[in-house]
């Protein structure tokens, strides 16, 4: 018979291999419960949640996908995008598209929407494919373009001497909102910018673009299962027949601070939209128009710049997933135990034949 001390070693054996097993999902995401940026799987990501109250988590899964909650939040930001270095307008980036995923359900306020920013001008700029229980921004249109199979609402708004990615600046807000909820699909970013232009709403150099899901006032859940931005060849280079890629992990630049102290928004508005990089609170003005949202708090933004070597026609390729590598180990670790415990059991078994002989 196998003695005592073998049969503790199999045991402890067979539970490091079932714990392993069952920590190999979990360790592959990244769960954030308080407010953090970087960078995970090739995308840049933020969860900001402001100190009025309430709860949120974010999971960060493979590439550009990740989970979300909140309840009872004042004002949460939850993103996953890209920034650059504001060196390249969208025209020298290439053409910009989104395709997206989203299991979506808020309870109260709240956009599901491709978010970003622009300098010199310095602009914010929204695609809001779905949203809560309000539609925004509470203006009048400028008019509707046809993107994409789907039918927006142009909106320009302005915020007077509020949080920005710059500081407290004043600034157009550029708007593409649905008339109809959508939750899947592709977002084609550079048409979009293209029809503001035609209507004289111009970026200037690209600092961020991102797909956003945001909390005000509200509950809720989302799981964003597909988020790929794609960067293809710049504009003048689109007739030499390149592809469009998704958009490669660059490495991490330097990070900046920017503290702002910011308005309180009324109780009675509908929404707050927060502006991404800064997750700044911005108020109602007296057009009614609801943008941003963070509630006197300290502001921390990050600039995590996207290298492209070569010349204007290469284009941005994905690169290997970070949590790759640590997935892998763990995946050894799982097989090693097993060899083991396998090796433990014939040896118990060829011992116990022998004592029996």
């Amino acid at each position: 018979m196998p003695s005592k001390k073998m049969k503790r070693i199999a045991m402890m054996l067979c539970l490091i291999l079932s714990c392993a097993l069952v920590a190999l999902p979990v360790l592959a995401a990244k769960v954030l419960t308080e407010n953090e940026l970087g960078e995970h799987g090739g995308y840049d990501y933020e969860l900001w949640m402001d100190k009025g109250g309430g709860d949120a988590s974010m999971t960060l899964k493979k590439k550009g996908a990740f989970a979300c909650e909140w309840t009872n939040a004042q004002n949460v930001l939850f993103r996953k995008g890209k920034k650059y270095d504001e060196t390249q307008t969208h025209d020298q980036l290439g053409e910009i598209s989104l395709n997206y995923g989203c299991d979506y359900q808020p309870d109260g306020n709240s956009y599901l929407c491709v978010y970003g920013w622009s300098v010199e001008p310095l602009v914010e700029f929204y695609v809001v494919e779905s949203w809560g229980d309000w539609r925004p921004p509470g203006s009048s249109s400028k008019g509707t373009i046809e993107v994409d199979g789907g039918t927006y609402d142009v909106y320009e708004t302005l915020r007077e001497n509020q949080p920005s990615i710059k500081g407290t600046q004043t600034f157009p807000q550029y708007w593409s909102v649905r008339t109809d909820r959508n939750t899947e699909g592709t977002v084609s970013i550079s048409e979009h910018i293209r029809a503001w232009e035609e209507q004289g709403m111009t970026l200037g150099k690209m600092y961020e673009v991102a797909l956003c899901v945001e909390g005000y006032q509200s509950s809720g859940i989302a799981n964003v299962h597909t988020n790929e931005l794609v960067v293809g060849p710049a504009v003048e280079d689109a007739s030499e027949g390149g592809a469009a890629e998704p958009i490669a992990d660059s490495p991490s630049s330097e990070i900046a601070s920017v503290e702002s102290d910011l308005e309180s928004t009324s109780p009675e508005e509908p929404i707050a939209e927060g502006d991404g990089a800064s997750s700044s609170e911005t108020d109602v003005d007296e057009t009614d128009e609801a943008s941003g949202g963070e509630d006197g708090t300290e502001v921390q933004e990050s600039e995590d710049v996207a290298e492209v070597t070569g010349d204007e026609t290469d284009y941005l390729v994905e690169e290997e997933e970070e949590d790759s590598s640590l997935s892998t180990i763990l995946i050894i670790l799982v097989v090693i135990c097993a060899l083991v415990i396998i090796g433990v059991i014939v040896f118990m078994l060829r011992r116990n034949r022998k004592n029996r002989e």
